[in-house]
């Protein structure tokens, strides 16, 4: 037997789900709230008891989208021992994530677009940013690069790293990734000492 805690659970996944759905096919602008609630076979009274707004929701996509991201990220960064490739691992890892076009819609298009560039920078630093500047730390720490204020190189390298992203979810291009994981290969490599 089901309690209602694990049903209200169960309504707001399904309520992310369906709209997570909607959101990567069609865009944010073009879903409204009635084919959400008809998607996810629930009413606007649900909807609304889960989330204020169509924003609202969106937002808890993204977070499930960039929680994702994050995960496959630290996975194939865990996957090595040497802090160098595990760091290089987790960066192409987030550029190769980035192309799949649920992401590319929900986090790089409408997510700063729908919340707002200072919000959508928020959520994006307090989804990623943390693990490079975890990263960047252990290998200053560990002599692997120079040491050197770790604020702002985390800022330029997720920036360019965002960026990246932007321009592979604009293009059509095979040819595109590779050669904008050289690119990052080669900014990454400058900063290395040994």
């Amino acid at each position: 037997m089901t309690s209602r805690a694990e049903q209200r659970e169960q309504t707001r996944r399904t309520l992310v789900a369906a709209g997570r759905r909607l959101f990567a096919t069609k865009g944010y602008g073009a879903v409204g709230l009635s084919e959400i609630v008809r998607a996810a076979e629930v009413t606007k009274g649900a909807l609304y008891h889960h989330f204020d707004s169509k924003t609202d929701l969106f937002r808890a996509v993204l977070q499930e989208v960039q929680d994702e991201v994050g995960r496959k990220v630290a996975a194939a960064a865990d996957a090595h021992d040497d802090p160098w490739t595990r760091f290089t691992a987790g960066c192409r890892c987030f550029l190769s994530a980035s192309t799949h076009p649920d992401v590319q819609r929900i986090m790089l298009i409408d997510g700063p677009a729908v919340l707002g560039w200072n919000e959508w920078r928020a959520m994006d630093e307090a989804a990623s940013a943390r693990h490079l500047t975890e990263a960047l730390t252990s290998l200053m720490d560990e002599g692997v690069i120079a040491r050197r204020p770790v604020k702002p190189l985390t800022h330029l390298l997720s920036g360019a790293m965002n960026e990246a992203a932007l321009f592979l979810a604009g293009s059509s291009d095979p040819q595109d990734l590779p050669d904008t994981m050289a690119a990052l290969t080669q900014i990454l490599e400058s900063l290395r000492t040994t």
